[in-house]
């Protein structure tokens, strides 16, 4: 839970948010989806996020601000 999320329906696990995230990020049991087991917490994480956002071919990384 929290404001960073993965929308399921969107991602296809091509790994790309994995390398740029990979404290924050992970497959889920199957490997057929990423979720963000850990919230981003200070500054760095955040970037991570962010960046992890940013490259994801589908969009499907979000924040929802609350």
């Amino acid at each position: 839970p929290g404001p960073w999320y993965v929308d399921n329906d969107l991602c296809t696990p091509c790994r790309v948010c994995l390398d740029e995230a990979p404290d924050l990020l992970k497959y889920n049991d199957d490997e057929s989806k990423v979720y963000f087991f850990k919230q981003p917490e200070g500054d760095d994480e955040l970037t991570h996020a962010v960046a992890a956002r940013d490259i994801c071919p589908q969009a499907a990384i979000a924040e929802d601000g609350e």
